[in-house]
């Protein structure tokens, strides 16, 4: 099955962002939008769906914080009591405002780390893998809105020229 998509190059994210929403408003569906940086906002006026990163983040840091009490009370309380400046040890509960440091540096590392594996793995980046990009030029100064054609070429041609785009280019795609 062969799909067409015309690739408009834009050279200002501010043009880009009122590109898309004149675009959506022309109800077509955007593909994708390339980009040399993020562009804030840009999900948004796109459609896309809200990311349920900050949720992963929270269980992530809950994880952290558990493995930082279980660490603790285990190796000061459990294992091997020992004193140390006078504080007892045979309560965790009497030792907490001593380990609340240990606490708050465990469930940030929790959160920061498992959150960038996450994230790596739902975006299927890895090493070594081959870039998705168009052109190279998404990767210094020019964006790019992708958007198939669906026997609409010239009104579409029209339409992304009226939104600012500086080079339009058509893509035939044979699956």
């Amino acid at each position: 099955m062969a799909s067409t998509v015309i690739h408009a190059y834009y050279d200002d994210d501010d043009v880009l962002m009122h590109a898309v929403k004149k675009v959506k408003a022309a109800k077509h569906h955007i593909e994708e939008v390339y980009c040399p940086f993020p562009v804030h906002g840009l999900d948004k006026a796109m459609g896309l769906a809200p990311t349920r990163i900050a949720i992963t983040s929270f269980m992530y840091g809950c994880l952290g914080l558990t493995v930082a009490i279980v660490m603790m009370n285990y190796i000061m309380i459990a294992d091997w009591p020992q004193d140390i400046g006078g504080k007892p040890s045979f309560s965790y509960m009497e030792n907490m405002p001593a380990f609340v440091p240990i606490m708050f540096e465990m469930t940030v590392f929790f959160a920061a780390h498992l959150m960038v594996i996450t994230f790596y793995l739902r975006s299927r980046l890895w090493p070594f893998k081959k870039s998705e990009n168009p052109d190279p030029k998404t990767t210094d100064d020019q964006f790019v809105m992708e958007i198939e054609v669906h026997d609409n070429e010239a009104e579409l041609k029209e339409l992304l020229l009226d939104t600012g785009a500086v080079e339009l280019n058509i893509i035939k795609n044979s699956h």
